[in-house]
């Protein structure tokens, strides 16, 4: 196979360190997320799996990197593969192509529930921690992206022709964010 060495990173913060998962890796292109692995919606997963070709080779360094859910794992590796390129991954010394063996198949299947099993784990203790804090009374929630002054103003602005979408893009927040807010806008208690 001569084509390209592809690699891939993910990581779920901006703040986490991308350089060691493929260090020491030749790779003739790099696609980079700095997003959760709960699902496949990531912006450079979807550019990889448009990029790759026949004969190129797709570096991961873990299967957990790719994918937390194993049905996510399993229909990434195939349409990988279904399209003649490979998908290797070097923290399980694992390769696989559009004829992956039985063995192989059986390891990326262990190794993904493994994954996913995980991801179950941390969003358990997640749980924990939140129910202790709310208890405690020490945990508030995420922060209000908008104040109420704010939505008021959308609101006043949008009943007078602006675009919500150039809005959002002005306030810094998603369009769906935006009318998440109009929507709870009348819930909202206004002093």
């Amino acid at each position: 196979m001569n084509g390209q060495r592809v690699g891939y990173i993910r990581v779920s913060t901006l703040d986490q360190n991308t350089e060691r998962q493929l260090a020491g890796e030749t790779l003739d292109r790099i696609f980079t997320d700095h997003a959760s692995g709960k699902d496949t919606e990531r912006p450079a997963l979807a550019e990889l799996v448009a990029y790759v070709r026949a004969g190129d080779t797709v570096v991961v360094h873990s299967l957990d990197r790719l994918a937390r859910n194993l049905e996510d794992l399993r229909a990434l590796v195939r349409t990988i593969t279904g399209k003649g390129a490979r998908v290797q991954f070097i923290k399980e010394s694992l390769t696989f192509t559009a004829e992956a063996s039985p063995m192989s198949q059986l390891i990326m299947n262990v190794m993904g529930a493994f994954a996913e099993f995980e991801r179950a784990l941390i969003r358990e203790r997640q749980r924990e921690g939140i129910a202790l804090a709310k208890a405690k009374g020490v945990y508030r929630g995420r922060k209000r992206a908008l104040t109420a002054e704010q939505i008021l103003e959308i609101r006043k602005r949008v009943s007078e022709g602006a675009k919500k979408a150039a809005l959002a893009r002005e306030l810094g927040v998603s369009r769906e964010t935006l009318h998440r807010y109009m929507r709870q806008e009348g819930k909202l208690v206004i002093m």
